[in-house]
């Protein structure tokens, strides 16, 4: 891919980092039952020389704080069979909702297998 055509190469970036949320994913019986706790990391694209970098506004940035509420309303709503389709639902809705350029998002199940730290997917979305 052409560094044209991949705009996050020339992005800054909000980072949310090792996010914590308990809730119900998954596709067998015994993930239906009982909410786990399931690891978000997240990159929202902010174009380089936007206003933030001279206002010093939060009203001219993404606010990260209203994105975890984001994740952790919807995964209160939502309870998902797969971690792809969570990943998917998740990064559309920062996109829209917050007006991200870029997002980057992989959610994980920490522990979920006992010879993997972590399984998970990483999905990528773009305005």
């Amino acid at each position: 891919m052409h560094q044209s055509e991949d705009n996050s190469s020339n992005m800054d970036t909000i980072f949310i980092r090792e996010l914590r949320i308990s809730t119900i994913v998954g596709h067998y019986p015994r993930e239906r039952v009982a909410a786990q706790t399931i690891e978000f990391n997240i990159e929202i694209g902010i174009p380089p020389g936007g206003a933030v970098f001279t206002s010093d506004k939060l009203v001219d940035t993404i606010n990260y704080a209203a994105v975890i509420e984001y994740v952790r309303e919807e995964c209160d709503a939502h309870h998902f069979k797969l971690l792809e389709r969570m990943a998917d639902h998740l990064a559309n809705g920062i996109v829209a909702r917050f007006g991200a350029s870029f997002v980057r998002l992989s959610v994980a199940k920490p522990g979920i297998i006992a010879a993997a730290r972590q399984v998970g997917v990483t999905v990528e979305r773009r305005r």
